[in-house]
């Protein structure tokens, strides 16, 4: 079924490093949240969230990494990290004359979050951690996008043309879930493969010790039913986070399947991020009486 759109809803592109990122912006206002999506998934997975938050008070931006959905696609490995990704989006709040925000993501895009938080935590209100992707994932990782690496890098040629026909096939006769699979085969595989090249000879996120000096709000979520995104990730980087709070999943696709109860764990995340920030007074100091 289409979704139904709130009144503010604008796709726009800018340019970083020579190269054009899309986004769309949800909502208005100053209460400012980032969504990124997971690896070789296009933006578009993160707008019923982007949605429900703006029409709960929020200015949402939902942005396509480069290498993803309607962002550019280089074909070098050298364009990929975890750390340019970060900087990336941290240029999108540059160019929108944006201070602060409330920035968040699923897997890839949990961990470009963390990047960004650690190289920038100025301009971090509070941070939404959908599955991580950590140090008890780096095994399943392997084994996972291995396989997937090797298809794309050796396969092109045979991949390419189905790519090409899946392209032809119109949106609107393909469900909303349906289009977002299909983006990640729709895609030239070529720059696919490269970006897995650069994401595997790359760190995956700010170290431990480094994930302990963010002081910001923080929410994860996790669930126990995929090796990808262990629980114990999330488990494990909630206890790292001095202000992290830890909310657990049913499944891999609750939020996006049956999104109400923690989209509204979101919202009120959220809400409570640009709620004003308490001031500390300065302790008086008693009188010392003869």
């Amino acid at each position: 079924m289409p979704i139904d759109r709130p009144p503010m809803v604008v796709p726009s592109a800018f340019t970083t490093r020579g190269h054009r990122l899309a986004y769309t912006e949800f909502g208005v206002g100053k209460r400012w949240v980032l969504l990124m999506p997971g690896l070789l998934i296009p933006a578009l997975m993160q707008e019923p969230l982007a949605m429900a938050l703006a029409a709960s008070g929020a200015h949402v931006l939902v942005l396509d990494p480069l290498g993803h959905g309607r962002s550019d696609r280089p074909n070098s490995m050298a364009e990929y990290s975890i750390k340019s990704f970060a900087r990336d989006a941290i240029a999108l709040l540059d160019h929108l004359d944006i201070d602060e925000a409330v920035v968040g993501g699923t897997s890839l895009g949990a961990n470009v979050t963390l990047e960004i938080a650690h190289v920038a935590p100025q301009r971090v209100r509070g941070m939404i951690i959908e599955m991580p992707v950590l140090e008890n994932a780096l095994v399943a990782s392997v084994i996972a996008f291995g396989p997937l690496l090797v298809a794309l890098h050796f396969g092109e040629r045979l991949m390419r043309p189905v790519a090409a026909g899946l392209r032809r096939l119109p949106r609107r006769l393909v469900p909303f879930w349906g289009n977002v699979a299909l983006d990640v085969v729709r895609q030239d595989p070529g720059p696919s493969a490269a970006l897995l090249q650069g994401l595997f000879f790359g760190h995956i996120a700010p170290y431990s010790a480094q994930r302990r000096e963010l002081t910001m709000p923080a929410l994860v979520i996790g669930h126990r039913t995929d090796p990808v995104h262990p629980f114990s990730d999330a488990g494990v980087l909630t206890g790292e986070l001095p202000s992290a709070r830890l909310v657990e999943a049913s499944n891999i696709l609750e939020l996006r399947r049956r999104p109400a109860r923690l989209t509204a764990e979101i919202a009120g995340f959220v809400a409570q991020c640009w709620s004003p920030r308490a001031v500390v007074k300065p302790r008086r100091q008693r009188r010392r009486t003869a």
